[in-house]
């Protein structure tokens, strides 16, 4: 006979005992908060300490925009990367300018240049493009409207002048007197011949005469054939002397009109030299504006006409100039300087923050005018862009606007490695037709440019974008959360009194920023970091100032910073709120007490971007005989996510590793979210699935009033969530609103103590017994937690002793494999 083994048993435990040997288990009251002590603050208020500016715990960061801002060579941009209100476009302005001022200190002089648009005469529709020292744009508009006010005034007198009047008064009757002694000598000839010379619209007519007067056309008709072919002939003799006489008119007209504008040319010449000399010699150091004057020169002297007159006629037309109406475009045109950037005003490298990168704000526009029925453009309407007026300095945007603005990526990419802007007509950025298109001169840039942006838009465009790398070659990465260090904490005091100067509100008293410090431990769900998100603080300033203002204290204290987070939880917890009555009507079914076999409260986090929150739900697990292994219901009517199936797939190898090491698993389990109408994702309830079916197995009720979250692997090994300050208190207020009997609580990974950042009344409830937050390192932890009996430990025999949970789903499984064994030999036996 083979010797029997024993079986150990545990004894049966009381209440008392039970509860004892959970007490090793349950969190303590200092572990599920961290509490700032207001007295490591050395001051009365805020007011006393020195506002800071900078930010806190920021250095990786820090470092990397030093580094960016300082290095010279090409491509090295920089992507400052953050979650949104972290101020990181505040902070990169402050470096900036702490790098500007060391420049300063070092003796560096910045070279910062204007830059004009000027006419080009040899292609009107490509405007030309110069650079000039500071202050010298302006000094060119103003030196060439100067020219122009003197060329008026000094050609309309040359032209005006009795001596000029008299001059070509008597070349135009020397002309004409000549013109006359032809033409009478050729009337004189007519009449001879027995003709009369008269001038019509049509030119000079020939009229037969007859007893010295016209004939007339009945007359004529009545002569003989052989002298109407006579007169005929002498007619045709005389028109060809007529022509020929009319031709040496012209030619007289020809050389009187190049007589008068040789006079005009020397008088011209003479002014405009004198005009002109200076200007030359004064610009001769930048030679595309000697190009410039010398055009213009030449076009002057083309264009006298447009001196000779007086001012343009005052009375225009919808507000165009008579001269723009007649020509089509201003004959003073050229005159115009377009003063394109202007840094008279700017004594250091500019830093330009372009809220709105569309494709004109960025790279300039061309403005156009209408002109009945149609568009008018030159190089006057030519408008700067953000990168023109950043060039020599710096150029902040945000990267998701000029990723969303159509066109602008792709041109920005342009403009960054050819190091120059071309100002281009959007519609043909997107095959439209641009109405009288222009095409300016690219102007020549070197900006540094800084793109702000979250870090997944980061790596997308790393990934995916092969210019990126070359243009965008250094990341300053923010972090959203610092680590909780005495340093930091002041540093955070003396970041809370500039915020209060900024926003024009009372001072804190140190409590006051305790309780700030307090909940941005919270939102990092953190007792060892803060959060950087600046932003989200200075709301909670400005909300607990309000409150202060209510109360009329002096400063805010930590009563007016909880009061601001009571209420605005209040104003966004309305759906919550309604989740919990209809827990308490019982529409949404879940059970705070009593214990029940198979049946776990899970726990999950409601996201409706302005508040996230916990709420409950009822996961059940139903065993039978099988070996489907665990069907996901949610997965097999596609509700499930597929890290939640990832997670219930977990629960089969940790069922074969713990159970299935000396027989096969001869399983199948269903699990279910009960009243989920919706899709469920994520890990964190794969432990409480297997609670769930461990129970339905050892046929062992588990405990309602505790509620379970963590994910687990396959060596059951409980992991750590997030949320888990949003869970406890959802549960928390469900079993407050049903009424807490001291049984209830929450269990939690052991991971996640630190995590624990838990409002005042859940504290409160767990400081007078009435509520447990327990945790969990195995799954063997977490069992004994749920139903009071030790899970049981694996003897060398490869059994567990009797009584514990183990034991009994080890023999459950045990059975089912025999039965399943039984059942199919019988069905081989049939089929025989």
């Amino acid at each position: 006979m083979t010797e029997k083994k024993t079986r150990k048993k545990l004894p049966a435990k009381t209440g008392k005992e039970i509860t004892k040997g959970l007490a090793k288990y349950e969190v303590p009251v200092k572990k599920l908060r961290w509490e700032c002590d207001p007295r490591i603050f050395d001051f009365e208020c805020t007011k006393d300490l020195a506002p800071l500016r900078e930010f806190v715990g920021q250095e990786r960061a820090v470092r990397a925009v030093e580094f960016g801002l300082n290095m010279n060579g090409i491509g090295y941009n920089i992507y400052v990367a953050g979650l949104t209100g972290m101020g990181k476009s505040s902070m990169v302005k402050t470096y900036i300018e702490k790098v500007v001022k060391a420049r300063e200190a070092g003796g560096e002089a910045f070279v910062l240049e204007d830059w004009c648009y000027l006419y080009n005469f040899k292609e009107p529709d490509c405007p030309q493009i110069v650079n000039l020292p500071r202050t010298r744009g302006k000094n060119l508009r103003d030196d060439v409207t100067g020219l122009l006010g003197k060329l008026r005034q000094e050609l309309g007198q040359a032209f005006s002048s009795e001596e000029y009047k008299r001059q070509r008064q008597k070349t135009v009757e020397e002309a004409q007197g000549e013109q006359q002694k032809v033409f009478e000598a050729i009337a004189v000839e007519a009449r001879q011949q027995g003709f009369a010379l008269q001038m019509s619209p049509a030119g000079p007519v020939l009229i037969p005469l007859v007893e010295d007067r016209p004939m007339q056309e009945n007359e004529y008709l009545s002569l003989e054939e052989a002298k109407r072919k006579e007169l005929d002939a002498r007619q045709a003799a005389l028109r060809k002397k007529l022509q020929v006489s009319f031709e040496a008119a012209g030619e007289m007209q020809r050389k009187a009109v190049e007589e008068l504008q040789k006079a005009d040319k020397a008088i011209g010449e003479y002014t405009v030299t004198r005009l002109f000399d200076p200007l030359l010699q004064q610009y001769a150091p930048w030679p595309k504006v000697g190009q410039f004057y010398t055009g213009l020169r030449s076009y002057i002297l083309d264009n006298l006409e447009l001196f000779k007159g007086t001012e343009e006629p005052v009375n225009p037309i919808f507000g165009v100039p008579m001269s723009q109406v007649i020509g089509g475009r201003n004959p003073f045109l050229p005159f115009q300087v377009n003063v394109f950037v202007d840094n008279s005003e700017v004594k250091v490298p500019p830093v330009i923050v372009e809220s709105n990168p569309n494709f004109g704000n960025i790279f300039g526009k061309i403005e156009r005018r209408f002109l009945f029925g149609g568009y008018l453009s030159d190089h006057t309407m030519l408008k700067p862009g953000a990168l023109n007026l950043a060039n020599g300095g710096y150029l902040l945007l945000s990267a998701t606007d000029v990723l969303t603005n159509a066109g602008v990526w792709p041109a920005l990419k342009r403009a960054i490695k050819n190091r120059e802007v071309k100002i281009e007509d959007p519609f043909e950025q997107f095959g439209l037709i641009a109405p009288q298109g222009l095409r300016p001169e690219a102007m020549p840039i070197s900006v540094k440019v800084i793109l702000t942006g979250d870090p997944a838009l980061y790596q997308v465009l790393s990934a995916f974008d092969e210019d990126f790398w070359e243009i965008f070659k250094v990341k300053a990465d923010f972090d959203f959360e610092i680590e909780k260090t005495r340093e930091n904490m002041l540093a955070y005091a003396a970041f809370l009194s500039g915020c209060c100067e900024e926003c024009e509100a009372r001072h804190f008293e140190p409590g006051g920023v305790a309780k700030i410090i307090e909940y941005s431990a919270r939102m990092v769900a953190d007792q060892e970091r803060l959060s950087s998100r600046f932003a989200q603080v200075k709301e909670w300033i400005e909300e607990a100032n309000y409150w202060a203002d209510r109360d009329h204290a002096k400063n805010i204290s930590a009563a007016h910073v909880q009061k601001a987070m009571e209420e605005r939880l209040f104003r966004h917890n309305l759906v919550d709120e309604r989740i919990r009555t209809m827990i308490k009507r019982g529409s949404i079914m879940i059970d705070v007490t009593g214990a029940v076999v198979g049946q776990v409260n899970g726990l999950s986090v409601y996201s409706l971007g302005d508040i996230s929150f916990g709420r409950p739900s009822r996961i059940t697990a139903k065993t039978f005989l099988g070996r489907g292994g665990v069907i996901n219901i949610e997965r097999e009517s596609q509700l499930s996510g597929p890290i939640h199936n990832k997670g219930v797939m977990i629960l089969s190898g940790y069922m074969g590793w713990k159970y299935a090491q000396d027989k096969p698993l001869s399983l199948s389990a269903s699990l279910c979210f009960e009243q989920s109408y919706e899709g469920v994702e994520g890990d964190s309830a794969s432990s409480t699935e297997l609670y769930g079916i461990l129970s339905s197995l050892a046929d062992i009720p588990i405990k309602q009033g505790i509620a379970v979250t963590g994910s687990v692997n396959q060596k059951g090994e409980v992991q750590p969530i997030g949320g888990v300050n949003q869970k406890v208190e959802g549960f928390f207020k469900v079993c407050q609103a049903q009424g807490l009997t001291g049984d209830q609580g929450v269990m939690v990974p052991e991971q996640n103590v630190v995590n624990l950042m838990l409002r005042d009344e859940v504290v409160e409830a767990v400081r007078a017994n009435k509520f447990h937050i327990y945790t969990a390192r195995t799954i063997d932890d977490g069992i004994q937690v749920l139903t009071g009996i030790p899970a049981g430990e694996r003897e060398e025999d490869g059994s567990y002793p009797a009584g514990t949970v183990n034991y009994l789903v080890d023999r459950r499984l045990k059975e089912m494999a025999e039965r399943l064994k039984g059942f199919y030999a019988e069905e081989k036996k049939e089929a025989k």
